[in-house]
């Protein structure tokens, strides 16, 4: 497996707190039973089996295109777990929609269970920070939910050159599986405007 490619944004003398979700390559399909008129917008899955907070699209849809994704080409939309039949869209308004029918998509996640982690990350000069499931600087959240937590001191320690990372996972069974590799971005952090 090719490990994917993202850089990990770090911003010196804060905490960062970058969640990393872990989906398996193959997609799952459960058909819609009902797409509520509701704000935020409510859908209606039988046995959905989503983790909360999760990637999805939609297929199929009729009667309201905004809605509709197409997976190879589109964004995903992040899905909240309501219960074990429903699913809720923050970001969708469907008080005024009347679309019905379709299909949930997404990545099932990664099985945590057993696993231990480690995130290194290496400096051009050589320095190197290792972030673990033993050491807190890795943690398991969930399904396919891993936290990266690097403190205001390990920040700072990185800002001072650059840096690059991978991250491997011992699965419940032994083998070693490199899940990500990037670069350490350095921000001077800001807000939206300035």
């Amino acid at each position: 497996m090719q490990p994917a490619r993202l850089d990990l944004p770090v911003i010196p003398g804060t905490t960062t707190r970058q969640p990393l979700l872990l989906m398996q390559p193959s997609y799952l399909y459960k058909p819609i039973a009902a797409i509520q008129r509701t704000a935020p917008l409510l859908i209606t899955v039988p046995g959905h089996g989503l983790p909360s907070e999760w990637p999805v699209w939609f297929e199929d849809v009729v009667g309201w295109s905004e809605l509709r994704s197409d997976k190879t080409r589109q964004p995903f939309r992040i899905a909240r777990t309501v219960d074990a039949d429903t699913i809720e869209l923050n970001g969708l308004n469907g008080l005024n929609q009347k679309a019905s029918g379709g299909v949930l998509v997404y990545q099932p996640p990664v099985d945590l269970t057993g696993c231990t982690g480690l995130l290194r990350i290496t400096s051009k000069d050589g320095a190197v920070l290792d972030l673990t499931t033993e050491n807190g600087g890795l943690l398991i959240q969930g399904p396919g939910q891993l936290l990266v937590v690097i403190t205001p001191a390990q920040a700072d320690v990185l800002a001072l050159a650059r840096s690059d990372y991978w991250l491997d996972l011992t699965m419940s069974d032994g083998s070693v599986m490199r899940w990500l590799q990037g670069d350490v971005v350095v921000g001077t952090g800001g807000a939206h405007g300035c």
